[in-house]
């Protein structure tokens, strides 16, 4: 009686390990990171969850204009740097921080906010903020289906860019000596 128990739980373990086994790949807003390093070797770190459009409409739909956004998905989008820099002409000391985004039709605000290690959502609140700071916005093609966070490094600055569907939304990031 008790192997035919074992056997069956074996069973039913195994079927369930094949049915699971498609989709542990398949995570709906993977972790992603990016990172851009200075000529002196200081660096900026981003981890963000990465979400995906899935034939949703982004901005003005999924992500609301006019609204704080975390800036991806899942947990909150951290922003560590090792050294004194200035974000869009704002000094932003080193240490730890949130990134959030206000996007709107027309313009687009980074909010660097100081409270860490908190989920995504609820937005902290603007007394939480260190600084918000004007972005750049352009269009690009084709369509980026994955949320993306990245950087051009170009001597001095670091460019970061958040991606998704045709909008860029960028703001340049320099060592402070």
């Amino acid at each position: 009686m008790r192997a035919n128990v074992v056997a069956v739980c074996a069973f039913m373990l195994t079927g369930l390990a094949m049915v699971a086994a498609p989709s542990w790949g398949q995570v709906a807003s993977p972790p992603a990171k990016a990172s851009c390093k200075f000529a002196d070797g200081k660096t900026i770190h981003v981890d963000y969850s990465s979400p995906r459009m899935r034939g949703r409409k982004i901005y003005g739909g999924l992500v609301e204009y006019g609204e704080v956004w975390r800036a991806g998905a899942n947990e909150a989008t951290t922003f560590v740097i090792d050294t004194d820099v200035q974000v869009g002409g704002k000094a932003v000391p080193a240490g730890s921080y949130t990134l959030f985004a206000l996007p709107n039709p027309d313009s687009w605000q980074l909010i660097i906010n100081k409270t860490t290690g908190e989920w995504g959502i609820p937005y902290p609140g603007e007394d939480s903020d260190f600084a918000r700071v004007p972005m750049k916005l352009s269009k690009i093609s084709p369509s980026l289906e994955d949320f993306t966070i990245g950087f051009d490094a170009g001597g001095k600055v670091c460019t970061m860019h958040l991606d998704w569907d045709t909008t860029r939304a960028s703001v340049d990031i320099t060592e402070k000596k």
